[in-house]
């Protein structure tokens, strides 16, 4: 009798609790479809909207394209060129403050001082509409430059400083490669401008300082490491003859090898220094073709600007947006103002 009240009693509780999970459901279910529902709700309104102010909305952009298309065939034609650079010993802040300078000339139309600067006339000074700088974000460089870091630093600090926290200290001037865009009014001038921008930058002495030290250091390195590479190659060729002449004598007698496994090892090692040096020599190598000057120029301007076009850069597109915009500001503005007075009656 007490094992079938026990049984009726746990038939009860697994009853509960599929009660309990089917309402988790079914509210689940619920949730989800109001969200959908509220979703095809919104939609439905902003049809009704357009279908409602339709007309004035079509006007609102006709009239923003016909003004932009009247401002576009009025502008003039503007052109475009980029220099790409690799800026090196952390000079990268220097050539952004240097662009950024030419550029707060140009939107202070001061072409006297740009004209001085890049020595070109006042009237090709005058064509120069814009100077920007902005890297080339790679994300090999952010792991790169962590990886370094990490390398540089003793293991304690390396533990407590996640990539996470590097990721958020790593700026624009850390990229390796940088790309400099001018646009201007005529297309020939460009060609012009990049022995002065690099040179602003290759001509501090400070920069200059650190690369003959840089370079130095890499080769003293260098030879130090092909002084190595040698005595190493002398070393194996010493063991050889060892071995042969062991060799010789194990051929001419009995003798008990007690040192086999030792020999294996010594050629790994040598074999693995003489892989280490080697690795050490051609990572020299990319070191001093990267750092043997200041600023490397991965490309100079185009001698002929490319011409800049585009609907994102269409006056026509982009006053037909604007217009159609403040239209759909202004009808919601004035139903809000409705249905505020007539909250208030």
């Amino acid at each position: 009798m007490a094992k079938e009240n026990q049984t009726k009693e746990e038939e009860v509780e697994l009853g509960s609790l599929f009660i309990i999970i089917g309402k988790g459901f079914s509210n689940l279910f619920n949730f989800i479809g109001k969200i959908l529902k509220g979703i095809f709700h919104f939609f439905i309104l902003i049809l009704l909207f357009v279908k409602k102010n339709f007309t004035k909305l079509a006007i609102a952009a006709a009239v923003g394209a016909v003004v932009g298309t009247f401002v576009e065939f009025k502008k003039d034609v503007t052109y475009g060129a980029d220099l790409q650079v690799q800026p090196n010993f952390k000079s990268s802040r220097q050539l952004y403050n240097n662009v950024n300078y030419y550029n707060d000339l140009v939107k202070q139309k001061d072409t006297t001082s740009l004209a001085n600067a890049f020595g070109i006339s006042i009237t090709e000074a005058a064509t120069l509409k814009k100077f920007e700088i902005f890297p080339v974000k790679n994300g090999n460089d952010l792991l790169t430059s962590y990886d370094e870091l990490i390398l540089s630093v003793d293991t304690l600090t390396a533990k407590s400083y996640s990539f996470d926290n590097f990721k958020t200290t790593f700026t624009d001037y850390d990229y390796k490669i940088h790309n400099i865009h001018v646009v201007a009014t005529k297309n020939d001038v460009f060609s012009k401008l990049d022995r002065v921008i690099i040179s602003s930058v290759v001509d501090n002495q400070f920069f200059n300082k650190v690369k003959v030290l840089t370079n130095e250091n890499l080769n003293r390195t260098d030879s130090l490491l092909r002084e190595n590479l040698s005595q190493l190659d002398t070393l194996r060729k010493v063991y050889m003859t060892v071995l042969v002449e062991e060799s010789k004598k194990q051929a001419t007698g009995t003798s008990i090898d007690l040192g086999g496994e030792k020999k294996t090892t010594k050629e790994l090692e040598l074999f693995e220094t003489n892989r280490k040096i080697n690795s050490d020599l051609k990572e020299i190598a990319k070191d001093r073709s990267e750092k043997s000057e200041v600023l490397n120029v991965i490309s100079n301007f185009q001698p002929i600007g490319y011409e800049i076009k585009g609907i994102s850069k269409n006056y026509g597109v982009l006053a037909s947006g604007l217009a159609l915009a403040l239209m759909v500001l202004f009808l919601l503005l004035k139903q809000l103002n409705n249905y505020l007075n007539n909250y208030k009656e």
